[in-house]
């Protein structure tokens, strides 16, 4: 897939949506976070940076918070706040369904007293996207409860919502991905993904592990990382241990071991307490020699296998 020049993000206008009127008619989105200064010489290139800083300014003004909910918050604040460049496109919900669509004008400016104070200027076009239009996956990805999720992948989509609502000619549209090399493949695993968080209670997982929450709400899927986003991450129920997984269709090679070591790096490095373990879990529905082997180097990590069941039943 041909990579865009700009990148597109779903932002969320306030808890719930509850700043998007106020967003759209001022022109602009923001976050807050409860970090009340002007962050206008203090945004370095690399959000790690940025989250060293703040991360303990968060927790002083949270301390019921947690290092993971410092550590989203601050992501998130970086990325409205440096991480999206001007010309990046903008899906906002309004919470009716619908997404609005913007282009970012201007850098980061702060204004102080007012709701989310950290904000970007924003063009806001003539286009307005009903959910119940977009494909499932970026249903999925726009549905995220995330203050700014990163959807540049399904750019090709959105291009094609923006061209027929503007009324211009449909973009190219380029059919080989070499980093997705089967998409239904791909399909086949946000599938097993979605149906593993809805069904998490049924699993032998969830005995000692729940996915990640933040406020009640879900944020443990797709969890985003500078290591790339976790599939799901969970945490134990007595809260001494992060669980990192990692779902793959069908036959599992040893090269995923790599994959999610270096994601449980990320979370001991950037996320965890001092005292909470860091552990991983594999899901596909069968293994190799080759995993099996490296697997047993790696005692952190476990092996499940899922099963698929169809079933015909005539009326």
């Amino acid at each position: 897939m041909t990579q865009p020049a700009k990148s597109y993000y779903r932002v969320m206008l306030g808890r719930q949506s509850a700043h998007a009127t106020e967003c759209l008619a001022g022109s602009f989105i923001g976050a807050d976070f409860g970090i009340e200064q002007d962050l206008s010489n203090k945004l370095p290139e690399e959000w790690r940076q940025f989250n060293a800083t703040f991360i303990p300014v968060f927790l002083a003004g949270h301390p019921d918070k947690s290092r993971i909910a410092a550590g989203l918050a601050c992501g998130a604040l970086w990325t409205v706040a440096k991480g999206i460049r001007a010309g990046d496109v903008v899906l906002c919900p309004d919470g009716t369904g619908r997404y609005h669509v913007g282009e970012v004008q201007g850098s980061y400016t702060y204004a102080s007293g007012k709701v989310l104070p950290h904000r970007r200027q924003v063009k806001w076009l003539p286009i307005v996207i009903d959910r119940s239009a977009m494909s499932e996956a970026l249903r999925n990805s726009t549905g995220s409860l995330l203050t700014v999720a990163n959807i540049t992948e399904y750019h090709q989509e959105i291009d094609q919502f923006l061209a027929s609502l503007l009324g211009q000619p449909s973009p190219n549209i380029v059919a080989t991905d070499p980093v997705v090399e089967d998409p239904v493949a791909f399909a086949m695993e946000k599938h097993l993904e979605d149906f593993l968080v809805k069904n998490w209670a049924q699993t032998e997982l969830a005995q000692h592990f729940k996915i990640y929450e933040e406020d009640g709400e879900l944020v443990g899927q797709q969890y985003g990382t500078d290591a790339g986003p976790i599939d799901i991450l969970a945490i134990s129920k007595d809260g001494k241990r992060l669980l990192v997984v990692e779902l793959k269709r069908g036959r599992a090679s040893d090269v995923v071991v790599g994959q999610i070591l270096r994601y449980m790096g990320y979370v001991k490095e950037q996320i965890a307490e001092p005292h909470q373990a860091v552990e991983g879990a594999i899901i596909a529905l069968d293994d190799d020699q080759k995993l099996h082997w490296a697997l047993l180097a790696v005692p952190s990590i476990s092996f499940y296998r899922y099963q698929v069941s169809f079933k015909l039943i005539k009326h």
